[in-house]
């Protein structure tokens, strides 16, 4: 890769890290929003608004949940092709250690909720919840830690958290998908190809592929399988270029870093954090799935990125980037543990008990918070120590 598509690479990651950490912080604060109108005298009232308000036969959380998120899985899949095409996943031997780390941080918090919850059919699906991290969150976090944070760190968050996020795409598509329309399907991925056809036809206007994305979708939509994972597919036959800035893959992904972070998901915090704080938390722990998806994000996450990292390196598959120590790995998969926007989400799918999704969004909640909490304190820890 020349100069020229390195430098464009990384202020295209620059302004993807200022974008998502400043997300975060907002997310947290549309979260507390959300919590204390439902728990106030507006809460019915609240609650409906995103339920019973209707259009196009579909409610607002169903247009915000496979509608929005669809634009928001596509900034994630221009995100990682970006990291494929210039990033940190450019080159196979930097690949293999946030693969291997994010492989951990996505098998042993699903195996330790298993280990809560195999055999119960109406919780035993929730195995993916855990597995997610929250880009946003994550890297809001580990910008509050400060200016000492080593650029090393922040990327292999990036790229870890990215492939994170794939992991749970692919998921969402394989265990996730109720009942297939064939017919539907077919019609998705016929003009999927179409798309890939223009891409290699060297067509590049933008307009063509976000129509037909829109197509895409709505033949996904109908076939049963989940409709944000258009967005991915949509992003890789978006024709890009690494030395041409005005690509239509980077043009898009830039139009995309203000309105997917600060209005997007804000909105998905609103719709699906509308939870209604009733019993004690003594009752919402009393659960195997509660105590799976804690144990999964909290223990599972930094156990499993620090062990498949540990033994990559052991291996020699790949090295530890300059600037990084053991520590700050296992810092970094606590902040991993932060599973927000994307736990919620498999939440929504995996249950379909309104009663088990509003604990296990509390459950999210508290342990997203844990996760922040022992990964910033770790993190400033172990930086104040190096400096």
């Amino acid at each position: 890769m020349n100069v020229k598509g390195k430098k464009i690479g990384s202020n295209i990651f620059r302004e993807f890290f200022e974008s998502e950490k400043s997300s975060g912080l907002i997310l947290i604060f549309f979260t507390l929003i959300s919590l204390v109108l439902t728990n106030s005298s507006f809460g019915t009232s609240y609650v409906d608004f995103w339920h019973h308000t209707e259009f196009g036969g579909l409610n607002l959380e169903h247009w915000i949940n496979d509608g929005l998120m669809a634009i928001f899985f596509l900034l994630i899949g221009l995100e990682l092709k970006r990291e494929i095409t210039v990033g940190e996943l450019s080159n196979v031997k930097k690949a293999l250690l946030p693969l291997a780390s994010a492989l951990g941080g996505m098998l042993v918090p699903a195996g330790i909720y298993l280990i809560f919850n195999f055999g119960d059919p109406s919780t035993q699906s929730g195995s993916g919840v855990p597995m997610a991290t929250d880009i946003a969150f994550a890297l809001g976090i580990l910008a509050l830690v400060g200016n000492k944070v080593p650029l090393s760190i922040k990327v292999f968050l990036t790229a870890l958290a990215v492939i994170d996020d794939l992991g749970a795409i692919i998921v969402i598509a394989l265990f996730y998908t109720k009942g297939i329309a064939g017919t539907y399907l077919l019609a998705s991925l016929g003009i999927f190809g179409g798309l890939l056809i223009l891409n290699k036809l060297k067509v590049t206007n933008l307009l063509i592929y976000l129509i037909g994305g829109i197509g895409m979708w709505y033949c996904m939509f109908h076939s049963g399988v989940h409709a944000t994972i258009t967005g991915v597919l949509l992003a890789f036959a978006i024709p890009s270029n690494d030395v041409i800035k005005r690509s239509p893959s980077a043009t898009l992904q830039k139009a995309l870093h203000f309105p997917v972070p600060f209005i997007i998901l804000p909105i998905f915090a609103l719709a699906n954090t509308a939870i209604k704080m009733e019993g004690n938390w003594g009752d919402v722990f009393a659960h195997n799935y509660s105590v799976g998806i804690f144990l999964g994000l909290v223990l599972g996450k930094p156990l499993g990125i620090t062990l498949f990292t540990y033994l990559s390196v052991k291996l020699k598959i790949c090295t530890l980037p300059s600037g990084i120590n053991w520590s700050q790995i296992f810092g970094v998969g606590l902040l991993a543990g932060i599973g927000f926007t994307m736990s919620i989400f498999v939440t929504l799918l995996a249950f379909d008990d309104i009663h088990i999704q509003n604990n296990a969004k509390l459950i999210i909640l508290f342990s997203s918070l844990a996760a922040g909490s022992f990964g910033f304190f770790w993190l400033k820890t172990s930086l104040k120590k190096r400096s």
